[in-house]
């Protein structure tokens, strides 16, 4: 941790690690890439590669349907939803990039992506409407983020301590409050930023899940290596 060493500490979001930041570039260039094509166009990719429930209730190729759980995470409904999705990744992605490594660090993305997407299936089977945006994958890191937060506080000592219990006050009460609040949002009638305006709540939830209960598996896949930088800034 930056606040552990002499000096002045360091900016998170101008030392965010590199995987960190070519993630966000490639969440900007695949939004961009979009805006740059014509209406209809942007709406044949919309319909291939957003995730739509009702895709699953029909026969298709195992590729078609099962692409859209990962393309998804990087379209997006406007810049605004890009630039938030953003900011929640350059706020919770360098903890578990900085803990996981680079390559652990996407793939724990994607697990948590395809997880929010899964749960969104599961309450909403043949719906129509596309689902777009990292923010199952973000929630996710979000989670993960919480879990490791314990070794970011001041009086943490080098190499300690290891993963907040999921069972934690801390951790169960985050849990209830961001749960309610998606809840909330879902009762109003709020959904996931997607193509159609709305917010996805459940694949929140379910990215969410994922990233508390994945912590635990990655911190025992992590390289060894990389348990001296725990107190990098």
């Amino acid at each position: 941790m930056a606040f552990l060493h002499p000096g002045p500490a360091r900016q998170p979001a101008l030392h965010a690690p590199a995987i960190v930041l070519w993630l966000i570039g490639a969440l900007v260039a695949a939004h961009a890439g979009r805006m740059a094509l014509d209406p209809a166009q942007s709406a044949d990719v919309i319909t291939i590669y957003a995730f739509i429930p009702a895709r699953y209730a029909f026969p298709g190729s195992l590729w078609d349907q099962a692409v859209p759980f990962v393309s998804h995470l990087f379209l997006h409904g406007d810049w605004p939803h890009v630039v938030m999705n953003s900011l929640w990744l350059l706020a919770f992605g360098p903890i578990v990039a900085r803990r996981f490594g680079g390559a652990l660090f996407i793939f724990f993305f994607l697990l948590c992506g395809i997880a929010g997407a899964a749960t969104f299936l599961l309450f909403n089977w043949g719906g129509m409407d596309p689902v777009v945006g990292a923010s199952g994958a973000v929630s996710g890191l979000m989670a993960g983020g919480l879990r490791m937060m314990p070794g970011m506080f001041a009086w943490a000592q080098p190499g300690e301590p290891g993963l907040a219990p999921i069972v934690s006050r801390p951790i169960l009460s985050f849990t209830a409050i961001w749960m309610a609040l998606n809840l909330a949002v879902g009762l109003i009638g709020g959904g996931f930023l997607g193509a159609d305006g709305a917010i996805a709540w459940q694949a929140h939830m379910g990215g969410y899940l994922a990233g508390l209960l994945l912590a635990s598996l990655f911190e025992r896949l992590k390289p060894r290596a990389l348990a001296p930088s725990l107190n990098d800034g």
